[in-house]
């Protein structure tokens, strides 16, 4: 009785465990109970895992939890459920993993049979998992419905990694596995629930992937039919109709059920392994094809085919493909030469919308995002065409507009409309374009590839468009879209990811974006956009001193250029380095040429460069650039704004305010256009205005540093001393932390009327490389001490210095 006693749980519900407040029980098993918990750190939901310490009996218990631990760490997808932690106290150990509500399917599976789209969805979703789990070698061996749960929105989750196996690489795997039991696993025995085991698994024989592939299978069996593939009760009967007996056609159990699911499902059931797909992405492949609208689904059945199809040897077929009814119509009635010249004129401008995901995983966004940028990337390279930057592409994601409406936005002839799906390492894109101004479809392709040839694929679709439109393409353009590099798909994952965070603009998503820039380095070392995204970090954030980050920055876009010399990014991210960091102004001005000559439509290089010439007092011909970066981008504000900066400098402060008044109009949350209008006025000596809008911008941007030091300034200006040497006094705590660059020290001093207190603020800017330094030359806040033979000692110093390349 005292044994029992002690082995028993007594009732966690109330106790905090870690920063963890214990809820209510929501199951109980053998090997202990899961509570719902909150988490009080994080703020969120979740399941807590639960073995009692001291019963000598659950030594094997134990060990299977902690096994589960080991197997989920290596682990994180959408349709597994996610550790957060394994912790061990006096009397417990616990494993703290995703709380996921909904109902399993087995619950689901007690009213009956699903539906084939419903088999198909959670199939689907089930082989991603898998395949995840796989590629770190993970088997889950114990596939079962109690261990699928159905989320409220329709996700499907893996659950208990208990007995999970992990894999050694194939030179070391042995074959000396037994196993004890059909439930409990030891160190050598493969385990699981004997009506989902594999034949292999009865044998005792070594498990992989394909033995998942079997469980999976009789889950679709019984998700298709409402009932399992062997029904028998004995174990000793069972055991022999796994190994020996064909299972039911499931057509013969549930006729509504199609005979590409039945060959999935029966192909999964193989006894021999090597007669099963050999990757849970080929299952997931066949899968998702029954997905597919009927429009959209290849026909006849799509099979891998050489090296990247599966081993049935199909050839690949290169098929039509529309993404609306209205456009598939259109299509077959055209005629078979491609119609491009019509009434409205020959194609000059083109815009790729977003691509649309037909991956049933909205994670995936990333990566159709990302195949939208390299399209626009592939067409932009192409000087005779005139292709819409990303920035104003994007803001239509998810949109009904027509096509008609959307070219007259964007001012193009054009549009490409396509959709982009990617099953395991294999990605399909569809792309159609469309005429601007009639919304004729003129052309439509199909195009598939195994991901380590996705660039070849976007150059191929690029190819086909320019073809298509008759636009002179010259040799070496042709040159580029026709060598095409593989690549290493984990680490061309990795860079998509960086840049999908890149994109989202803020300091936090940044450095996410620098971390899987990282990780596509070291993956593929040789992987030239890895470095180039790094360069581009270290050249942007402003959470380091620019002695720490430049070179840096200078280091990557150099590794970038010496793997490939032909990257536009790296010469724009090396021309930033050379202008704000090596003060090398003619350096810095021929690699953004060199950028822009690889790649007109390179919007970033066509900002910097008109920055570089705006800075330098070179107002004429920085214009010029922002009106190119406006025909690419005609969406964006940024534009309106730089328009503004540009007049600003050239000391042509009525006009500035006029500019910048248009753009606070068109968009009255930007940060960037109150700033810009603060400082016109400000000029102007309208220090009351000046005050107001500048507030509004460092309010708008979050209290940024670099809003704040103009409202600073303003107050200064103004005569509220008070208020600018309590910003100056917060930046001196600030520093204490983070980089705060001098040079906003000086302006606030001078404005203050302090002319000492900021030229030896200066000096200590020159002496960190500040990069604001470079607006010595036109920044009116320097105006008081222009004159000045130290500020122009320093001004000839930072013009006349050259840093070793």
């Amino acid at each position: 009785m005292a044994s029992a006693e002690k082995s028993a749980l007594a009732p966690l519900s109330g106790r905090t465990i870690a920063h963890y407040r214990v809820l209510e029980k929501i199951g109980a098993g053998g090997m202990g109970e899961v509570y719902l918990a909150h988490d009080e750190q994080l703020d969120r939901e979740v399941a807590l895992k639960v073995l009692p310490q001291g019963d000598p009996t659950d030594k094997s218990h134990r060990k299977r939890l902690r096994k589960e631990a080991q197997a989920l760490s290596k682990l994180s997808h959408p349709n597994i459920e996610t550790l957060f932690e394994f912790i061990t106290t006096d009397d417990l150990e616990c494993l703290v993993v995703e709380y996921v509500a909904g109902t399993t399917l087995s619950d689901m599976l007690a009213a009956g049979a699903l539906s084939e789209k419903e088999v198909a969805r959670f199939g689907v979703q089930l082989a991603d998992g898998l395949d995840s789990a796989h590629s770190q070698r993970v088997v889950h061996c114990d596939l079962k419905p109690d261990n699928l749960r159905i989320t409220s929105d329709g996700r499907l989750k893996i659950l208990d990694f208990g007995i999970a196996r992990l894999l050694k690489p194939p030179r070391e795997t042995t074959r000396t596995d037994t196993t004890t039991d059909s439930t409990n696993s030891s160190d050598q025995g493969m385990v699981g629930t004997l009506p989902y085991m594999a034949p292999e698994q009865l044998k005792a024989e070594r498990a992989d992937a394909r033995t998942d592939i079997y469980s999976a299978g009789a889950v679709l069996y019984e998700m298709a039919t409402g009932k399992r593939p062997f029904l028998e009760e004995a174990a000793p009967q069972l055991i022999e109709a796994i190994w020996h007996v064909q299972p039911v056609p499931p057509r013969a159990l549930n006729p509504r059920i199609s005979p590409e699911m039945e060959r999935i499902i029966l192909k999964c059931l193989e006894k021999e392994p090597e007669n099963r797909y050999q990757a849970a992405r080929e299952l997931q492949v066949d899968l998702r094809q029954l997905t597919l609208p009927a429009t959209t689904r290849p026909a006849p059945v799509f099979r891998r085919a050489s090296k990247w199809w599966s081993q049935i040897g199909w050839v690949a077929l290169f098929i039509f493909v529309l993404l609306t009814v209205r456009g598939l119509l259109r299509f077959w009635r055209r005629p078979k030469t491609p119609l491009i010249t019509t009434g409205a004129g020959p194609i000059q401008s083109l815009a790729v919308l977003p691509l649309q995901n037909l991956s049933s995983d909205p994670q995936q966004e990333y990566f159709a995002d990302g195949m939208t940028d390299l399209m626009i990337t592939d067409l932009s390279q192409i000087r005779a065409l005139r292709v819409i930057s990303r920035t104003s592409s994007m803001k239509y994601k998810g949109t009904q507009k027509p096509v008609p409406q959307i070219a007259r936005e964007l001012h193009v002839d054009a549009v490409i409309e396509g959709s982009v799906l990617r099953d395991g390492g294999q990605v399909r894109i569809t792309a159609q374009l469309i005429q601007g101004t009639n919304d004729e479809n003129l052309w439509a392709q199909s195009y598939d590839r195994d991901l380590r040839d996705v660039l070849k694929l976007q150059a191929d679709v690029a190819g086909a468009i320019a073809n298509e439109i008759k636009i002179a393409v010259t040799a070496q353009e042709q040159n580029r879209l026709t060598n095409a590099p593989p690549v290493i798909p984990a680490a061309y994952e990795a860079y998509l990811k960086g840049r999908y965070h890149w994109n989202g603009g803020g300091e936090h998503d940044w450095l996410k974006a620098r971390q899987y820039f990282e990780q596509a380095a070291q993956l593929d070392p040789n992987y030239a956009p890895a470095y180039s995204g790094l360069a581009e970090y270290y050249c942007f954030t402003d959470s380091l001193a620019p002695r720490v980050k430049m070179p840096k920055a200078k280091q990557f876009a150099l590794r970038a250029l010496e793997i490939d010399p032909n990257l536009a990014d790296a010469h724009t991210s090396l021309g930033a380095v050379r202008f704000f960091a090596d003060w090398n102004w003619p350096q810095a001005e021929r690699e953004y040429q060199r950028a822009l000559e690889l790649d007109p439509g390179n919007l970033e290089a066509r900002r910097l460069y008109a920055d570089f010439l705006s800075e330098t007092g070179r107002d004429k011909e920085a214009l010029a650039e922002i009106r190119q970066a406006q025909q690419l981008d005609p969406l964006s504000i940024s534009n309106q704004v730089m328009v503004g900066w540009t007049l600003y400098f050239a000391r042509k402060f009525d006009q500035a305010v006029d500019q910048c008044r248009k753009a606070t109009d068109l968009e009255p949350n930007s940060a960037n256009a109150h700033d810009c209008l603060g400082l016109g006025y400000l000029a102007k000596n309208m220090y009351p205005k000046a005050i107001k809008e500048c507030r509004k911008s460092m309010l708008l941007s979050g209290n940024d540093l670099n809003q704040a030091v103009d409202l600073a300034t303003a107050n200064a200006a103004a005569g509220n001393r008070g208020e600018a040497e309590k910003t100056m006094q917060e930046w001196r705590a600030l520093a204490r932390r983070s980089y705060v660059p001098s040079t906003f020290f000086a302006r606030v001093h001078f404005a203050l009327g302090e002319k000492e207190q900021g030229l030896a603020r200066l000096e200590k800017a020159y002496a960190e490389r500040d990069e604001y330094l470079t607006l010595l030359g036109v920044d009116p806040a320097f105006d008081s001490v222009r004159s000045d033979p130290r500020f122009q000692d320093l001004w000839r110093r930072v013009r006349r210095e050259r840093s070793v390349p």
